[in-house]
């Protein structure tokens, strides 16, 4: 993993999914559309990149096994404030989580797997 260049005005995703094919793909089509895009592949480690490469936006899958997006989520907009969330997941397991974040207090925008790349690009674009 490698961040990419601190001064492109790009903006710039954190892609975080276990499932390394998809993260490496959704950051290839988020480059190839004029994003600053980096994929990681647990949690942890997109807290961790979070903390120097200051992300505008994490997209990250709900489930993973270190520890889960929403986790991720709330803690690098803990970190960041202003850094937009949309959470992606395939799986049930997703609305108990997101229940349990809900009664926290954090709201997440889950967007269901599997999406077309256009329709995911409209999404952030709306985000």
């Amino acid at each position: 993993m490698t961040a990419q260049d601190p001064t492109s005005s790009r903006p710039r995703v954190l892609v975080a999914d276990d499932e390394s094919v998809i993260a490496d793909t959704l950051r290839i089509i988020l480059a190839q559309n004029g994003y600053d895009a980096v994929a990681v592949y647990r949690g942890a480690e997109a807290v961790e990149l979070a903390q120097t490469w200051h992300p505008d936006l994490l997209l990250a899958d709900v489930v993973m096994p270190d520890m889960s997006g929403i986790e991720a989520a709330i803690r690098i907009r803990a970190l960041l404030p202003r850094c937009r969330i949309l959470l992606l997941s395939g799986q049930a397991a997703t609305s108990d989580l997101m229940r349990d974040a809900r009664l926290d207090g954090h709201q997440f925008e889950v967007i269901l797997k599997p999406i077309h790349p256009t329709q995911l690009l409209a999404r952030i674009e709306r985000s």
